[in-house]
């Protein structure tokens, strides 16, 4: 597959995206805060939901998986040296590079991901209160962080949190190493100019159309990445749009830009509306980049005048509804905001978020519940436009929704 994404509408052909396992289970109240999460997940039902997740996404295109991804690679010895090699440095684990290279092939990728426990065969090390000497990875299943796609590149993430970091490691194996998948990667840490300022997310990296891309700057991605970007696009000689908003620290719901604005159509889009629309004190800024060069930095008054000016007008759809601001800030904190285009009007998102939902349909999309879809009740092929409710009780407690969790490799072009 050649990997290339030039917007965040067009119909999906390819995604990555991995199912939780035994990870998202191995923490505790004590814990979760330094996993990022701010409560503990139930595998079971996380499982039922996801499953729900994973097959409307193979209704509608190739779905791969993490796991089988990682699986594929490690048989190739370089690509497993050269995995191994980078987590054991990144992680400061030398001792266990030899250990971790002589692991039976099929037990490998799960311990990479769900954490190798912590044999306490010495004093320090039953004194030291680890479980884990290789801890697992709580986010994994947020596929989207660890790399994007950006026409026909992928951007390898740095991420802003140690515990996260070798999800960008094992997606930089996959797309260097996987015959399946060509693209060329490009990765912050591994530039000269990398720095520790650097830090870039892939839920704060949007695609808007071809010559824009849209970023976030807040919790988890920096200014200084935001430059690294900049950087790379002057290289290219070509005329570019980056535009910048500025995210508020917290609440912790604010930690990526898509968990506040989404692409929903050619025309459409999902904001909440108290930070897109009425917090001024965070700042929309416009650069223009043509032949190697800066041509004008400029402040805009919010994402949606930024875009109109550049010829993308977006009628806005509020998260939580219009009419009540508790309502608004309860859907967003559980991402309602945070939905997936499988195709220019066609998105899925959870259906825990009523008022959202109930929103949608007032902007012309039609409520399709996933279970009649899968089931074959709902003929998808009658609706035109539509989004598709998901159960996500419990995936939301995860801090993240649709967009969250799935990674385009590829997508068709859109005809704007």
């Amino acid at each position: 597959m050649l990997v290339n994404v030039s917007s965040e509408i067009g119909k999906l052909n390819g995604v990555i995206v991995h199912t939780p396992g035994k990870e998202v289970e191995n923490m505790t109240p004590k814990n979760a805060e330094r996993a990022l999460y701010s409560d503990i997940l139930n595998l079971s039902v996380i499982d039922r939901e996801y499953t729900s997740f994973n097959k409307i996404l193979t209704k509608f295109t190739k779905v791969y998986e993490v796991t089988e991804l990682l699986t594929e690679i490690i048989e190739n010895k370089e690509a497993r040296t050269s995995l191994i090699n980078s987590i054991c440095k990144n992680e400061n684990i030398v001792e266990l590079k030899e250990h971790l290279l002589e692991l039976p092939l099929d037990k490998l990728p799960k311990i990479l991901i769900e954490g190798l426990p912590l044999i306490k065969d010495n004093l320090t090390k039953y004194l030291s209160g680890k479980r884990y000497l290789l801890e697992p990875l709580h986010n994994a299943f947020f596929t989207r962080d660890a790399s994007i796609t950006i026409r026909d590149k992928v951007l390898i993430a740095a991420m802003s949190n140690n515990v996260r970091k070798r999800e960008s490691i094992i997606m930089e194996a996959i797309f260097n190493f996987h015959p399946k998948l060509k693209t060329e990667t490009v990765n912050p840490i591994s530039s000269q100019f990398y720095n520790n300022k650097i830090t870039i997310e892939g839920g704060d990296v949007f695609v808007p159309r071809e010559d824009i891309i849209m970023l976030g700057v807040g919790a988890r991605t920096t200014s200084e990445g935001v430059d690294f970007i900049l950087e790379r696009v002057k290289e290219n000689k070509e005329k570019r749009h980056i535009i910048i908003q500025e995210l508020p620290q917290k609440p912790e719901s604010f930690i990526h830009l898509d968990m506040v604005f989404t692409f929903l159509d050619k025309n459409q889009c999902m904001i909440y509306e108290p930070l897109i629309k009425h917090r001024y004190d965070y700042r929309t800024i416009h650069i223009t980049v043509d032949n190697g060069k800066v041509k004008s930095i400029t402040e805009r008054k919010d994402l949606l005048e930024a875009l109109a000016i550049l010829g993308l007008y977006l009628s806005p759809v509020n998260c939580g509804g219009k009419s009540d601001l508790w309502t608004q800030e309860r859907e967003q904190w559980h991402s309602g905001a945070n939905l997936f285009a499988l195709a220019p009007g066609q998105v899925i998102g959870y259906a825990r978020n009523q008022n959202t939902i109930e929103e949608l349909s007032k902007h012309g999309f039609d409520t399709l519940d996933s279970k009649d879809v899968l089931s074959g009740k709902i003929n998808i092929e009658d609706h035109k436009k539509f989004v598709i409710t998901l159960p996500g009780s419990e995936l939301a407690r995860g801090g993240g929704g649709c967009r969250c969790m799935t990674m385009p490799i590829k997508r068709e072009q859109v005809s704007w």
